[in-house]
């Protein structure tokens, strides 16, 4: 199999020719691909592309910017890089825009006086009144001209009419690959933080009891007036976001440090959400609690309150920040334990122990790279929604890489093969008479797949976790000496969000303690799998449990593959009508004549 894709390698580089196609559907992967940073792509005349709403910043680190260990400060940075995509928002809108909130920032590195600090945002997506902005802060050493990532943000961001209400924005249309991957993932992101608050609500139902020997949470308490001037204002006339999260950042520092006694390191920040604007002459109020202390870290609780005159505090902004206090070393050190105050108190003690374990799923399932996040991850419902992302972003990911190489072709049935560090992958295309939301439906039910796919052999659902996901327990034939497989599939399936969207559904691996491995039968592993309808195509990133049912036809000694898609096609036609419940209005995109398969 190797010598046949080197050999078809060979002969597209003497060609010339690209033998893969844009092709935007169904898509089936049985393991992430490794996403590296795409090149940059150029116009015919042989220029540089660059997004048009793409805003750089560029800052030299003075003594005036930075804290007592002469490192950039976060509250500085902070600033730097709300300016930065608000410019960037408002290159896209075309009128003024105003932050709604940012997404978690995790601090990679500092940044010492007279380094310089690299901005760039521009926006990954534009929703129907609000867009997604992504910022890449990186850091540069001038004189031994050495570069390092600090920190990545998304932040989310509304333009305004001067007379009042939201602006309707109109589409962005992404060039690259790197800019498709941005705009398919910004509508998983979207989905996810629309449903941080429900991830909340199930972790509270298991409580834990703070400790008895801990540090009184009221020792911590700080609370700090600021009066907005002109100078703090943003061209709308309101308090600039970033001076808001600065002067958030200040205090929230000062009630981390008198919990030991020491300078503390800011290590994240959860999302900032901006509930209301702030105008000058407003007088601020920044109050801010360490809510909880676990083992090397602590969080704490800030909150920006407004008021002017004798009118009650009106609510601006809420985050949480999580600190840690190092050594001589930069080793992180032990911290006391925490005792809330009652009532308030114990609630946001306890609402810290939930938040501190969404950050370790976020880290571990989101932010990891593809190759360092382990194929079968242990699933519950609080992690659940990461995984999903985890599970589409990955599909979505493998879908938008343009390199694919034909390997064979039968009746309009295409084969393609990608090898990438060392990583096989293969996509099959077709197409079928059906419409692109019939066959989503039909698809993303696997109990069905065993009517045309020879490689299930049975399907059994375990879990119905909401209305796009499931867990599956599916058991394939055995076709060498290694027995009957069987794997535990997380299915994710997602709707369009806007009509050029496809249909996606996704599946990869998952542990659960309720169906360990059983004798007779080899656990396999699926990093990730699933289809992609506009148009549907057929990807699969072979693991080794994977490979010998593809291995024949990716050497050209079978083409099975093809028979496969004919019994799909037959079951996708025969099942085309729903019997069952009334038709629904479909979008546009979804009544094409001809699906690609």
């Amino acid at each position: 199999a190797r010598r046949r894709l080197s050999k078809l390698h060979g002969q597209s580089t003497r060609s010339g020719k690209t033998q893969s196609r844009n092709i935007p559907c169904v898509l089936y992967l049985l393991r992430e691909s490794i996403s590296g940073t795409p090149k940059m792509s150029r116009h015919q005349n042989g220029e540089e592309y660059r997004n048009p709403t793409e805003v750089k910043k560029s800052q030299i680190v003075m003594p005036c910017h930075a804290n007592h260990r002469q490192e950039l400060s976060v509250g500085e940075l902070l600033k730097w890089m709300d300016s930065t995509a608000c410019l960037s928002a408002e290159r896209h809108a075309g009128c003024p825009c105003v932050t709604v909130s940012v997404d978690d920032i995790h601090f990679e590195h500092t940044i010492g006086v007279g380094q310089v600090v690299n901005i760039k945002a521009k926006v990954n997506r534009a929703f129907n009144t609000s867009m997604e902005v992504g910022i890449v802060v990186s850091c540069e050493d001038l004189f031994s001209d050495t570069h390092w990532s600090v920190c990545r943000a998304v932040a989310t961001f509304v333009s305004q009419r001067t007379t009042g209400g939201k602006v309707q924005l109109r589409p962005l249309v992404p060039c690259t690959q790197a800019e498709q991957v941005e705009h398919s993932l910004a509508a998983e992101r979207r989905r996810m933080r629309l449903v941080h608050a429900d991830i909340m609500k199930d972790l509270l139902a298991n409580r834990v009891q703070e400790a008895e020997k801990a540090v009184p949470a009221e020792r911590t308490r700080v609370e700090s007036v600021e009066l907005v001037l002109p100078t703090h204002a943003n061209h709308q006339v309101n308090t600039f976001g970033g001076q808001i999260m600065a002067w958030m950042e200040n205090v929230a520092t000062i009630a981390a440090s008198r919990l030991c006694n020491a300078h503390p390191t800011l290590q994240s920040i959860d999302m900032f959400h901006f509930r209301g604007p702030s105008h000058v002459g407003d007088r601020l109020v920044l109050k801010a609690i360490v809510n909880n202390a676990f083992k090397n870290s602590m969080e704490v609780g800030v909150c920006a309150e407004a008021y002017q005159g004798e009118e009650p505090l009106r609510h601006i902004n809420s985050a949480f920040m999580t600190f840690e206090i190092r050594d001589q070393e930069g080793k992180p050190c032990t911290l006391p334990r925490i005792r809330p105050e009652p009532l308030e108190g114990m609630r946001r003690y306890q609402e810290a122990i939930a938040r501190n374990k969404i950050r370790l799923d976020r880290k571990y399932i989101i932010s990891c790279k593809q190759t360092e996040v382990p194929l079968s991850v242990p699933w519950d419902l609080s992690n659940q929604v990461y995984l999903s992302y985890n599970n589409v972003s990955a599909l979505k990911m493998l879908a938008a890489r343009n390199n694919w190489l034909l390997n064979s072709e039968k009746n309009k049935v295409s084969l393609y093969t990608l090898e990438q560090k060392q990583v096989l992958s293969f996509k099959v295309e077709t197409e079928v008479d059906i419409p692109a939301e019939r066959a989503f439906m039909l698809l993303s039910d696997l109990s069905k797949r065993v009517e045309w796919d020879p490689n299930y052999e049975r399907c059994e659902l375990i879990l119905r976790v909401n209305d796009d996901d499931f867990l599956y327990r599916v058991v394939t034939p055995s076709i060498s000496q290694d027995g009957v497989q069987d794997f535990i599939l997380l299915a994710s399936r997602r709707p369009p969000c806007d009509s050029g969207d496809p249909y996606v559904i996704a599946l990869r691996s998952v542990t659960l303690p309720t169906h360990p491995p059983t004798e007779g039968y080899n656990r396999g592993e699926v990093l990730c799998a699933g289809f992609s309808i506009l148009e549907i195509s057929y990807f699969n990133q072979a693991s080794p449990e994977v490979l010998p049912y593809i291995s024949t036809d990716i050497a050209g000694l079978s083409s099975s593959f093809y028979g496969i898609f004919c019994t799909c096609n037959t079951f996708l036609q025969e099942n085309r009508v729903d019997h069952t419940s009334t038709p629904q209005s479909q979008p546009p995109s979804s009544t094409l004549k001809r699906t690609q398969l």
